[in-house]
């Protein structure tokens, strides 16, 4: 049996990668053009390259078909977007979607891909019947209706963010860039909500996968193996690929905890440790990784990964996980999320931002702020709040808002609604409902943006949504968890951190040394290592694979059990979040 040792390097893992056979992932434009060959030469001549929003179509046409002359291929390209209705057809379109000119929130659009493209110009994109191979190409390719072949390319989301911000790609159908916050409102409302369903329903069918995020290496593996790889992790573990982002109030901790992370940043204020609708997951075949969006796990698998939650929340993933670094750093804006109704009425979500914070390290007097003073008076608060915002005035939050002492491993429950913001001085772990981008910023320290810009508050909306008897002697009582001891063995204690009746999903805690079994429960089961250096994981189908400090991992239901392994004689806790029964 492996041990630590081999399995573990005791240094959080950036690039994480579930494994697959050695030889499974090809890259280069030259190892495609042999697979496009190798279809060609047992009579396939009709190939439909479909993709995502992002890609460097042309870099990618041009590579491709240079590589297939190599080969002595001469193909007959079709470019699909030729087929998209003009840019202001797509604006009137998409217009209900984008919230006017609230700069950062819209609604879920309701149509799909097909509606981005004319019906008649669409269905005249014909192969060439006298040509020995014909390429169909570009974000929606596959709606044309040809039969072959199909490539699809990916693009994580996080680089079509490095790009939009770069200017070099547009948003679907827009005739250029436009400003990256705006594009990005319309990538989370509109453009990634219709090619997530369009890629869904190509998934089934997909021949050959390829991860398109670095232009000119693109690297592939066959839709067969993509497949069977979900669904050996929804069996036993997954890991997404993190990713780190600086912010106003960002501090020192990840920097220094997570030294292979770029020094040169000014801060990192998040990590993405699991935000599933932008995070991806990573194939390995010990000299190659390859990336694929975290939806396509949820399309293929979701009832294996959400077990009884499945009937909920069906393909959307419910949990998230992210970091919030404030050493050294500032306090996060004052802020609240939506009331359940107020989220599926004006932004067309099925659930809201329920969240909790977890102390993973603080330093000594650090505070969360949470709820309110008992003796808040909301219009005075309001007129506070207002004159802040017109006069760029300080406001003395505290004379309003209630504050907590932070110590490690504390665990501060903010359910929809409720006044918060994390203190300077905190590691904050954030086990929440995945919604992640509906914040009602009611005060921000007068700060401005990374880009120098102020940053936008939403104090009508926050008022629309706010519970100010939420107050006083209440929050350490019913919004500070408590933790209680349920269940203990020779080695291991596990302990429940009660969360708000509000909040859907539930915390437990478990230290150990040496091993513990425990169940899913026939839920997923979400992790972090939250003390100590290393944990081995063991499935009940034999996969074993390390997880180091304060790495985030998920067991599905589907695993059924799970045991990790500690191999050092100090003790070791690993935090565990999971849907409540009735949910």
């Amino acid at each position: 049996m492996q041990n630590s040792s081999s399995l573990c390097s005791g240094q959080y893992d950036i690039f994480p990668g579930f494994p697959v056979q050695p030889g499974d992932i090809s890259i280069g434009y030259t190892a495609l053009a042999r697979q496009i060959a190798a279809q060609v030469a047992v009579g396939c001549r009709q190939f439909v390259i479909d993709g995502y929003g992002g890609v460097f179509w042309e870099v990618f046409r041009e590579a491709l078909a240079q590589a297939l002359a190599t080969l002595g291929l001469r193909a007959v390209w079709t470019e699909a977007q030729t087929a998209l209705k003009p840019a202001a057809d797509v604006d009137r379109l998409i217009a209900p979607f984008l919230g006017g000119n609230d700069p950062l929130f819209g609604t879920r659009f309701t149509g799909t891909l097909a509606d981005f493209f004319e019906a008649g110009p669409l269905g005249a994109l014909r192969p060439d019947p006298t040509a020995a191979v014909n390429i169909l190409y570009g974000p929606g390719a596959a709606l044309a209706g040809w039969s072959g072949w199909l490539i699809y390319l990916d693009v994580p989301k996080v680089e079509i963010q490095n790009r939009s911000r770069a200017g070099q790609i547009t948003n679907l159908g827009a005739s250029r860039p436009a400003d990256p916050k705006g594009m990005y409102k319309r990538f989370y409302f509109v453009d990634w909500v219709a090619f997530n369903a369009h890629k869904t329903d190509l998934l089934p069918k997909i021949d050959l996968f390829i991860d398109a995020q670095t232009a000119g290496e693109p690297v592939m593996t066959s839709g067969a193996v993509l497949r069977e790889a979900i669904t050996r992790m929804s069996h036993n573990y997954f890991r997404v690929r993190p990713w780190f982002e600086p912010g106003p109030w960002g501090g020192q901790w990840m920097k220094t905890h997570i030294p292979q992370l770029p020094q040169e940043k000014v801060n990192y204020a998040w990590s993405f440790e699991l935000i599933v609708p932008e995070n991806g997951l990573m194939l390995a075949d010990g000299h190659r990784r390859l990336e694929f969006s975290f939806d396509l796990l949820m399309a293929q698998a979701y009832p294996e990964v959400l077990g009884r939650g499945a009937a909920r929340f069906g393909s959307e993933f419910p949990i998230r996980f992210d970091f919030l670094d404030t050493f050294d750093g500032g306090n996060l804006s004052v802020q609240c999320h939506p009331r359940p109704e107020y989220v599926r009425e004006r932004f067309g979500e099925s659930f809201t931002q329920d969240e909790t914070y977890y102390i993973l390290d603080c330093k000594p007097g650090a505070r969360v702020y949470l709820g309110f003073r008992e003796d808040i008076d909301p219009r005075a608060f309001r007129a506070e709040l207002e004159r802040s915002f017109a006069q760029a005035a300080p406001v003395e939050i505290e004379k309003y808002v209630h504050t907590e002492p932070a110590h490690k491993h504390d665990l501060f429950l903010i359910p929809n609604g409720t006044i918060h913001c994390a203190g300077a001085n905190n590691m904050v772990l954030e086990i929440s409902s995945t919604p992640y981008i509906f914040t009602f910023k009611m005060y921000d320290w007068l700060r401005q943006d990374l880009d120098g810009r102020p940053r936008p508050l939403n104090i009508q909306r926050a008022f629309d949504n706010l519970y100010f008897d939420r107050k006083g002697a209440r929050i350490h009582e019913e919004f500070v968890s408590h933790p209680r001891l349920i269940e203990r063995g020779d080695t291991w204690e596990l302990y429940h951190l009660p969360t708000h009746p509000d909040h859907f999903y539930d915390v437990t805690r478990v230290r150990f040394t040496g091993r513990v079994t425990l169940p899913t429960n026939r839920s997923c089961q979400v992790m972090s290592l939250v003390e100590g250096q290393a944990v081995i994981l063991e499935t009940r189908e034999g996969m074993r694979q390390c997880f180091n400090y304060p790495e985030t991992f998920v067991v599905p239901a589907a695993a059924e059990q799970f045991t990790l392994i500690n191999d050092t004689d100090e003790p070791v806790m690993v935090v565990m979040a999971f849907l409540k029964d009735r949910h």
